[in-house]
């Protein structure tokens, strides 16, 4: 085949590639990374003999994910407080110039809550769950992936199945919507009853900096909690890093990105930082704050590098 024709079909299944390495790896860097590397390595094989050429890269994306998740296990043991996944930020306009990422979070198996359950699983569970039940790879192939007999491919993707029962579904997005700016509304007034009113009882928050700014190192679970933790960020950083809030799109749904603040006064720097939300009966149950930059890969907004 000519290297022309092999790109254009390689081109063809980029989005369905980029789907299952961000879902299999939760970020956006290891998933572009992985489906590169799926490019290289058909460029040097056999590609005349794939008869199933979808199928023999999703195979290959698989397996590179496998490791780059027992890469991130690693790395996770000396991380700084929580670990979220790299959230997909976009306009809440569709770009002139669609990203493949794009579409890759009309998903909704792509959404935050989703992927932080599947960051839950072992690698094994989550290779075996998300290859077979997401994609469909029959089990054989997800056993040679791992290196394992099929009956124990089919019990770990029976135990992450029964994991990822746990997630919260995702509402619709007016809904989302309109629950997520009830709570920003709430928080710009500065009323800590109000706050709590836009929360579920329940509500999580949850931090992910690593240490590199302010956050919460551990989960606050309740809604006064997390109330207070929002205003007391509100506080800390003064009317100047409200108004750096620009409604976004994160991962299909409305979320904020903060631009950052160089502080002044009283009130200190305050760098980047992407916030996202869960909505269960209408209020927000979870919060997600992810200021660590390393995870900003996934950020595609004008004017902005991702």
């Amino acid at each position: 085949m000519a290297v022309a024709g092999l790109v254009d079909e390689f081109e063809a299944h980029r989005r369905h590639l980029l789907s299952v390495a961000y879902r299999l790896t939760g970020s956006v860097s290891d998933a572009e990374d992985a489906v590169q590397e799926s490019w290289l390595r058909l460029d040097g094989a056999d590609a005349e003999n794939i008869r199933d050429l979808g199928g023999w890269l999703t195979t290959v994306v698989g397996r590179i994910c496998l490791d780059r998740l027992r890469s991130a296990a690693v790395r996770r043991e000396q991380y700084v407080g929580q670990w979220l996944p790299e959230p997909i930020v976009t306009s809440l306009s569709p770009s002139n110039e669609p990203d493949p990422l794009e579409s890759v979070v009309q998903e909704e198996d792509n959404r935050l809550a989703a992927l932080i359950v599947l960051d839950t699983l072992t690698p094994q569970q989550r290779v075996s769950f998300v290859l077979h039940d997401g994609f469909g790879v029959p089990f054989d192939e997800v056993a040679d992936i791992l290196g394992i007999e099929v009956p124990a491919a089919r019990q770990l993707a029976s135990r992450a199945r029964k994991a990822a029962a746990a997630t919260v579904p995702a509402v619709p997005n007016q809904e989302h919507a309109l629950a997520v700016q009830r709570l920003l509304d709430a928080i710009a007034g500065g009323n800590v009853d109000a706050v709590v009113a836009a929360l579920h009882p329940d509500a999580l928050f949850i931090g992910d900096a690593n240490g590199t700014t302010s956050t919460a190192i551990n989960i606050i679970r309740g809604a006064d909690k997390s109330a207070r933790f929002f205003l007391g960020l509100a506080r800390r950083y003064g009317p100047e890093w409200l108004t750096a809030i620009r409604p976004v799109l994160v991962n299909g749904q409305l979320g904020v990105f903060n631009t950052g603040i160089t502080g002044e006064g009283t009130h200190p720097s305050s760098p980047p930082r992407v916030s996202a939300f869960t909505v269960r009966n209408g209020v927000v149950y979870a919060a997600y704050d992810i200021a660590n930059p390393d995870k900003f890969a996934g950020i595609r907004l004008p004017g902005l590098t991702s």
